[in-house]
């Protein structure tokens, strides 16, 4: 099994002719930013470019994107970019990307169009698209892509067959293999074994649920178990999900109808998707279902649901505001909440913090781990094992999950027959050239993440971030000193002021003496006097040896030192 993991790589070589350049830019090693870029002949193709959403340990990010680095010279290269579907993180870094070149062509299915086209006009970009569907094929520049249908947990999801002169790529996107789902459209097998029969250089396929065994329940399992919720509840109904999750919100609006209750959606991506969906007929409304959120308060809490956002703990989607009483709508003792969705890894603890703030405000919280109330919309190991012997690939390159989900995905595929030698394990920024049916790693680009903080984007670093940790973690001390220009005394301070370190600044009464006698050793050294910076470091030394030792704490020290 080819693996570069851990490998430290060189910077790759130059493309040779013959040869089809594939770079993953983001999905491998993280379950979102999905991004891929291939490479013929000069001439780029792009699959997804989407946002991987923060962690606790990223304070103040709002979104992580891929790095365009690769491409920002190469703008004009670009023949297409091929949306597989309409989730964030496979469509949410679009704009960012279209900033710098509004007219590269979009080519997705319908409904992944709209959404991408109702976020773009929030960013004032009016796009170059093209609407495909299952079974055709179109051509841009020298890459031959057919679209698939596979099944998803959201619909006119498609899977791409990249061909060109220097071999071929089965990219599936998102996907699982659900056989009865709710809009009848399923994963088509039969063009996964055709194209298999006619020979599949590279098979690119979804990793995250790969270690997960069997197969991935069918969406018409969870319709049972929210009319059991609904048939039980006796006030107010709260359903948290992704604000793309079509087949969840429309499971919801038919229980709803069925038990006598009215509809509203909170949150704005919910009603600007959900509204998409419906015009396009993708979502089925029941009639008199939906009502304004602003009308709730007109109906008893016995005949309201609420469709919201947050379902991932995001600090500021709707049920996190409801959760923390900073809401127009509340709950309390006796309403239902349900978290509709799976914890993408790393939400977990936001995630239970908003469970937490719901149950201590009285509410039944129903989710995953409890009831059957969610389903994945990814492959499991089963349906992975049937791809595999399906397609029947000369080389396989595991996308779309973390490490883990990865390593596993490619022993799925050795398990099959694939030679191990043939099985790419390879991370963001890894460079895989096809060339004469064989998939090596070549190289490495550098790729990292580039966060977007309210307006700003890329301009927050790493450093930037270990200082907000250090900040929220340890807290911050001021010291304040003023000395003579001439003769370097000091005149005034030092003042101490701190904010998250101790209860009562008068904790920093017993260091003062001593900050000041460092700073008139200092000064009486005539090579020292007059470096404000110098004294600066002195304060800062004192006081953070004495915050150490007395209070156990790593606080952020800013230290000035005034001439006068």
């Amino acid at each position: 099994m080819t693996t570069a993991f851990s490998q430290p790589l060189n910077q790759p070589p130059t493309l040779r002719s013959g040869s089809l350049r594939i770079t993953p830019l983001g999905g491998l090693g993280d379950v979102g930013r999905n991004m891929t870029v291939f490479e013929v002949d000069g001439r780029l193709l792009i699959i997804d470019c989407g946002v991987l959403f923060p962690e606790d340990a990223q304070p103040g990010v709002d979104l992580i994107l891929p790095d365009f680095d690769l491409i920002r010279d190469r703008l004009d290269d670009i023949a297409a970019i091929v949306l597989t579907h309409g989730h964030e993180d496979h469509i949410g870094a679009v704009p960012y990307l279209l900033r710098m070149k509004p007219d590269i062509p979009l080519v997705g299915s319908r409904l992944t169009l709209a959404f991408i086209e109702a976020k773009l006009r929030e960013h004032r970009i009016r796009p170059d698209t093209h609407a495909v569907t299952e079974g055709q094929t179109e051509s841009f520049g020298p890459f031959d892509c057919e679209f698939i249908a596979v099944n998803h947990s959201i619909p006119d999801a498609l899977a791409v067959h990249v061909s060109t002169p220097e071999g071929t790529v089965l990219h599936t996107g998102d996907f699982k293999m659900d056989q009865l789902p709710l809009d009848g459209r399923i994963t088509d097998l039969r063009a996964f074994g055709r194209l298999g029969e006619a020979g599949v250089d590279l098979f690119m396929t979804d990793s995250t649920n790969a270690e997960v065994p069997g197969f991935t329940v069918g969406e018409q399992e969870i319709g049972p178990t929210l009319d059991s919720l609904f048939a039980t509840a006796r006030q107010k109904i709260v359903v948290a999900s992704f604000s793309s999750h079509v087949h969840r919100v429309q499971q919801v609006l038919d229980a709803a109808a069925a038990h006598g209750r009215r509809v509203a959606f909170v949150g704005r991506s919910m009603v600007r998707n959900m509204g998409i969906a419906a015009d396009l007929g993708y979502l089925e409304v029941p009639p008199n279902t939906l009502i304004d959120v602003k009308k709730i308060g007109d109906l008893p809490d016995e005949q309201v649901v609420l469709m919201c956002t947050g379902s991932q703990g995001e600090p500021m989607a709707a049920l996190s505001r409801i959760a923390h009483r900073d809401h127009r709508v509340s709950v309390g003792p006796g309403d239902l909440v349900v978290l509709a969705s799976s914890l993408i890894p790393g939400n977990e603890n936001a995630v239970f913090r908003v469970v937490n703030g719901l149950m201590a405000l009285g509410a039944e919280v129903v989710h995953k781990g409890n009831a059957k109330v969610h389903t994945s919309g990814h492959a499991s190991a089963g349906e992975l094992l049937y791809c595999y012997n399906i397609v029947r690939p000369r080389n396989v390159m595991p996308i779309h999950g973390e490490v883990r989900h990865l390593i596993a995905n490619g022993r799925l595929a050795e398990a099959t027959g694939v030679p191990p030698e043939r099985i790419i394990h390879a991370r963001d920024g890894h460079v895989v050239d096809l060339r004469d049916g064989v998939a090596t790693v070549v190289g490495e680009v550098p790729n990292g993440y580039v966060y977007v903080d309210g307006s700003s984007v890329g301009e927050v670093s790493e450093a930037d971030l270990k200082d907000r940790r250090i900040l929220g973690d340890e807290g911050f001390i001021s010291l304040f000193a003023v000395v003579d220009s001439q003769t370097g005394t000091l005149i005034a301070g030092p003042e101490i002021h701190a904010r998250g370190v101790a209860e009562d600044d008068v904790v920093f009464e017993k260091i003062r003496p001593e900050i000041v006698k460092a700073l008139e050793q200092a000064v009486a050294d005539e090579t020292d006097r007059r470096d404000t910076h110098q004294l600066q470091q002195v304060m800062r030394r004192v006081i953070g040896r004495y915050v150490s030792q007395r209070l156990r704490r790593r606080p952020m020290i800013i230290p000035i030192v005034i001439e006068a």
